[in-house]
């Protein structure tokens, strides 16, 4: 089997795993279903077992697959390491750069550059990967991601692009309806706005911290955000998703003095694993945001 074609199927199998299925990592990866086959196929052949158990419902490797996939990975990831290595020696940054950050981080912030970076270096092709949770770089074949408050891996290296700040706010509709809290104990009296799978978030950096109890939960800060402006309670969120929402008294802001500033959860940072060299396209694309962010 050439090279060329060995490392082709072995993509296409990291997309089978990361996606789930022969035709999500068809989708993914813009080729037919029928391809996906014929390369798992050729590698179970070449490899003389069987890598994946296929149910009509799901796919899932085999104990020698798991092995194997444990070990490509780590090789696929030297292989771009290489090839990004060359590029550089080339002169202007070049290749795919996948991003991953949560959904208002990519509108409110990445979205207003991505014209701006594409015209300083258009041949690198960008990917923005929205996620709510925080995931698995390697798994997710993911080369940056923007991670706002602590960083608990101790594997990633983290690049500090800046704090946002935290605000307690809701719409003057609200508010016009439910009074403004005059303290921290009030907030009891209202109804709060929280994060569903992410307990963390609902546990606020006040002063005096009330037990938060929310009236409504969504899973995506943009969600959150868009919960307040339709005047249904309170939240906390960070300044970069609302700075025009204040600006423009769509939101209002209060207890500014009862959050405990700096804290933890202002930090906006973009992470990458430590085993992974800093490629001249992260490295483009993080010296060009950094300081055009809005934070």
């Amino acid at each position: 089997m050439a090279i060329i074609s060995r490392t082709e199927d072995l993509e296409i199998l990291m997309a089978i795993i990361d996606s789930g299925g022969f035709s999500a990592a068809a989708r993914v990866l813009d080729i037919q279903t029928a391809r996906v086959s014929r390369a798992v196929a050729r590698l179970e052949t070449e490899l003389d077992c069987t890598l994946l158990n296929r149910t009509t419902r799901r796919v899932e490797l085999t104990e020698e697959g798991r092995l194997f996939v444990a070990q490509v990975r780590g090789g696929l990831n030297q292989l771009a390491e290489a090839e990004e290595h060359l590029r550089s020696l080339k002169g202007s940054p070049a290749g795919r750069l996948r991003i991953d950050a949560a959904t208002p981080f990519i509108l409110h912030q990445l979205v207003p550059l991505i014209g701006g970076f594409r015209q300083a270096y258009p041949q690198i092709q960008l990917e923005l990967v929205a996620n709510e949770n925080i995931i698995d770089l390697i798994e997710k074949r993911t080369d940056v991601a923007i991670r706002i408050g602590r960083l608990e891996d101790s594997n990633l290296h983290a690049r500090l692009l800046g704090r946002s700040p935290l605000h307690l706010v809701a719409s003057p509709e609200y508010l016009a309806r439910a009074g403004i809290p005059e303290t921290t104990a009030a907030l009891k009296h209202h109804d709060i706005i929280g994060f569903t799978d992410a307990a963390h978030l609902n546990r606020w950096p006040l002063l005096v911290p009330p037990e938060i109890r929310p009236a409504i939960v969504a899973s995506s800060g943009e969600t959150i955000r868009q919960l307040c402006l339709a005047g249904q309670g309170i939240a906390l969120l960070s300044r970069f998703m609302i700075a025009e929402d204040l600006k423009q008294q769509r939101l209002v802001h209060f207890l500014e003095t009862d959050l405990i500033n700096p804290n933890p959860r202002e930090r906006v940072q973009a992470v990458y694993y430590r085993n992974t060299a800093l490629s001249s396209r992260i490295s483009a694309f993080l010296d060009y945001i950094e300081p055009r962010l809005e934070l």
